[in-house]
Parts: C-alpha cells; sequence; structure tokens
C-alpha cells in the first residue's frame, strides 16, 4: 500500500526566510515604517531641512517625467514644471509603497539641466520608523498614502515670500538649471502664484508650517 500523505516540507537553513502555505500579495504587506510628506514653493528650504533631519528620503522631483515625454505642459515659453500633468504620481506613490512596506526601492535619478532621467538608485530605510518625501508634487500624495495607511503627516513649508524668491533664484543659477532670464521670469511668476500654491496644498490635506517648526514635529515623529 502506498503513502499518499504529503511529502514534509524542508526546514529552512539558517538565514532563510521559511516558506509559507500561500503566496502573500505585496498590497498585503503591512508597512513597517510611515512617511512624512513635505512639500512648498521650490526654494522654501524642503532639501535643507531634510538634511539637517537626516532621515531617509525620497525626492520627489526625481519622478518628473521627461521633458520629450507626449503631453507635457508648457509657461514661460518651457516646460511648465509646476505643473503636476509633469510628473509621473503613480510611481511616486509605488515607491513610496514598497519603501515603506519592504524596506527598500529603486528610484529614479534625475537631472535637472538636461531634464531627463539619468539612471537609478536604491534607497533604504535602516530600519528608521520615520521617512521623508519631500517636493512640490507632495500634496498630490496626501490622499493616496492616507489610503494605503503609510501616511505620517503632511506638511507645506511656509516662510516670506521674498526669501523663498531669492533662495530659489540663488540655487538656480548656481546649478545653471535655466538660462537666467527665464529663472527671473519664472521666479517672479511663482511668486505671484505662491498664495494660491499654498491654499491648495492645504486643501489637499498638508498643514503650513514654517521650517522651524516642522523641524521640531518630525523630530518628535521620529
Amino acid at each position: 500500500m502506498t503513502d499518499s500523505s504529503p511529502a514534509p516540507r524542508p526546514r529552512p537553513h539558517d538565514g532563510e526566510q521559511p516558506e509559507t502555505l500561500f503566496d502573500v500579495p505585496p498590497g498585503a504587506r503591512r508597512p513597517t515604517a510611515r512617511i512624512v510628506l513635505l512639500t512648498g514653493p521650490s526654494g522654501c528650504g524642503k532639501s535643507a531641512l531634510t538634511r539637517r533631519l537626516g532621515l531617509p528620503t525620497v525626492a520627489l522631483d526625481d519622478f518628473y517625467r521627461d521633458q520629450d515625454h507626449p503631453g507635457m505642459p508648457h509657461r514661460y515659453g518651457i516646460v511648465d514644471w509646476d505643473d503636476p500633468e509633469s510628473w509621473d504620481a503613480d510611481a511616486a506613490l509605488d515607491a513610496l509603497r514598497e519603501l515603506a512596506t519592504v524596506g527598500r526601492v529603486e528610484v529614479p535619478v534625475y537631472d535637472i539641466p538636461t531634464s531627463r532621467r539619468t539612471g537609478t538608485t536604491v534607497l533604504e530605510t535602516a530600519g528608521a520608523p520615520i521617512l521623508l518625501a519631500e517636493g512640490v508634487f507632495a500634496a498630490e500624495l496626501v490622499e493616496r498614502c492616507r489610503g494605503e495607511g503609510i501616511l505620517a503627516d503632511a506638511i507645506c513649508l511656509v516662510r516670506p515670500r521674498i526669501v523663498t524668491y531669492w533662495f530659489r533664484l540663488l540655487r538656480d543659477v548656481a546649478e545653471a538649471r535655466k538660462p537666467v532670464p527665464t529663472l527671473v521670469r519664472r521666479g517672479l511668476g511663482l511668486m505671484r502664484a505662491e498664495p494660491a500654491l499654498v491654499r491648495r496644498w492645504r486643501a489637499l490635506g498638508c498643514r503650513p508650517l514654517p521650517p522651524s517648526r516642522a523641524e521640531r514635529e518630525i523630530r518628535a515623529l521620529a
């Protein structure tokens, strides 16, 4: 008489993950970290704040589309990089979800002077419970991150508009992002539009805070 019972599963060797009876869908993974979305006008100090905090950070600007991507919006005679249509929100959300649940993700590297992706890099959480995702389009992801269960907070950095304009211009000229006349014209337009942008980001779920208070509150979370 033959034995029809299933063969026993082999025991995992040291360092190996044990097999499970069923594959777990990626969307069913529980997050091991949560994300603070950090937005604000270009030049308001988002990158400087993330450097001071020293937390794992996703630069959402790296999810811009290449300048020759079909259907890119235009303004000031160039691609309108302040229009969410110039940015890949779905890819950004996928990366944040994977980083928060798996602890590791491959993200694009975007070169702003040439307006295109130039490669990829790997980000890891190293066990940190709080991650940062900063960029002018971070507010676009507030509701979607909340629905994924990975949102810790959503903050919009605010400071006097003339200060933001000046620091943005200094940065963009130093990095040769675009010709100086274009940077000046674009900067003045952004300064005029800033109050409406902040109102929109608030409506999308971000809390407006000055950089110093935002830093204190994020440190308390972390």
